[in-house]
């Protein structure tokens, strides 16, 4: 039999911010994966509210460069 999973809270809720700030490139990397792609909120855990504040938050950041679009990776 599975054991039930213990239901993820959201990081966000739990530190009660009210915004995420797009100018902090180093919490916004912890959600995109080497490639550049934005962390799921069902893998993240994150709550509906601000998985959609977090993804606005890392477009607004690529625009302005302060983190990339794609790693530096070669193929």
């Amino acid at each position: 039999m599975l054991k039930p999973r213990r239901k993820r809270i959201c990081r966000f809720c739990e530190n009660q911010v009210v915004q995420i700030d797009y100018k902090d490139p180093k919490k916004l990397t912890k959600f995109t994966t080497d490639v550049g792609k934005i962390i799921p909120r069902r893998t993240s855990g994150t709550c509906a509210r601000h998985q959609r504040q977090l993804v606005q938050a890392i477009k607004r950041s690529r625009h302005l460069a302060l983190i990339p679009y794609v790693s530096d990776i070669p193929r």
